[in-house]
C-alpha cells in the first residue's frame, strides 16, 4: 500500500505533471505535423475503415441484419479496437523513439508510456463524439443507462497501459516483439466480435456455449459488447448474458493482473533503459 501511495505521489507531483503534459502536446502535434489535413485523421481513419467494412459486411455479406442500428453498432467496435491498437503499438515503441531523452534528463520513465495512451484515449474521446451523434441521428435507444460509459472505457485504457508498459519494456530489449505483436493483433482483431454480432457464434455453437463464452471473457470483446449494450441497443449480448457469475468477472481480473504485472515488469527493465537503448 505504501509503495502504490508513493507511485501516485510520484506521478502527480507538480513537475512530473508538467512533464507529462508537454509530452502529451509534443506528441499530438508531431502526429500529424505535415499532413494537408492534420488533426482531422484522427476521426477519417476510422471512419475510413468503418466505410469500407460497411460496404463489404452489410452491403454484400448481409452481415448484421438482425442487429438493430447495425452501422453505429459495427462503427463504435471499430473505435474501441482503433483505440486499443493506438495505444499499445505507440506505448510499444515509445521508450526507444525518446531514448535522447531518457539518456539526458533523469525522470520516471513510465510518463512516456502514459503521454502515448493519453493520445490515443483523446483520440478516442473524439471518435466516440462521431459515435454518439450517429447513435442520434439513427435514433439509437440511448438513456440513462449510457452514463456508466466512462467506466468500461476506463477498463480498455488501464488494459492498454498495462500491456504498453509491458511491451515497451520488453522492445527495448528483444525489437522482434513489434512484428510478434503485430500478427497477433491480427488474430485478436478477427477473435474479437467486432466486424460480426456475437449472436452469430451463439447460433452457430449452440452447443458448443463456451466457444462465446471464452471470446467474451477476452476483456476487449468484454468492453465492446458491453458499451454496445448501454449506448446503442439492449438487444446486444452482454458478457454477464451468457457467462454466469463469478466468471464474469474474469476479464476484470484479468485487466488488474495484466496493469500490476506490466507495471512491476516495467519498473523492472526501467533501471537499464539508458544502457540498452
Amino acid at each position: 500500500m505504501p509503495k502504490i501511495k508513493t507511485l501516485s505521489a510520484n506521478l502527480f507531483s507538480k513537475r512530473n505533471k508538467a512533464l507529462l503534459k508537454e509530452l502529451v502536446k509534443t506528441e499530438f502535434k508531431l502526429r500529424y505535423q505535415g499532413s494537408v489535413l492534420g488533426y482531422a485523421w484522427s476521426l477519417l481513419k476510422p471512419l475510413g475503415l468503418f466505410s469500407i467494412l460497411y460496404v463489404v459486411f452489410v452491403k454484400f455479406l448481409d452481415v448484421g441484419d438482425a442487429v438493430p442500428h447495425f452501422a453505429v453498432y459495427l462503427l463504435l467496435g471499430i473505435v474501441l479496437w482503433t483505440f486499443f491498437t493506438e495505444a499499445t503499438n505507440g506505448a510499444l515503441s515509445s521508450i526507444v523513439n525518446r531514448g535522447d531523452v531518457i539518456r539526458k534528463i533523469k525522470f520516471p520513465k513510465y510518463i512516456i508510456v502514459i503521454s502515448g495512451t493519453i493520445n490515443a484515449l483523446i483520440n478516442l474521446l473524439l471518435n466516440l463524439l462521431i459515435v454518439i451523434a450517429f447513435a442520434f441521428f439513427t435514433q439509437c435507444d440511448i438513456g440513462i443507462r449510457s452514463l456508466i460509459a466512462p467506466v468500461y472505457i476506463l477498463e480498455l485504457y488501464l488494459l492498454a497501459l498495462g500491456l504498453g508498459l509491458f511491451l515497451s519494456a520488453l522492445y527495448v530489449k528483444l525489437r522482434d516483439i513489434s512484428h510478434i505483436w503485430e500478427v497477433l493483433m491480427q488474430g485478436a482483431f478477427y477473435a474479437t466480435p467486432i466486424l460480426y454480432p456475437i449472436n452469430i457464434i451463439i447460433k452457430q455453437f449452440q452447443d458448443k456455449l463456451w466457444i462465446p463464452q471464452v471470446i467474451l471473457l477476452n476483456p476487449v470483446a468484454q468492453v465492446i459488447q458491453d458499451l454496445r449494450y448501454y449506448l446503442i441497443t439492449t438487444e446486444t449480448v452482454r458478457t454477464t448474458d451468457i457467462v454466469s457469475s463469478p466468471y464474469s468477472y474474469i476479464p476484470i481480473f484479468t485487466v488488474a493482473l495484466v496493469l500490476v504485472a506490466g507495471s512491476l515488469y516495467f519498473k523492472k527493465e526501467s533501471k537499464y533503459f539508458a544502457e540498452k537503448i
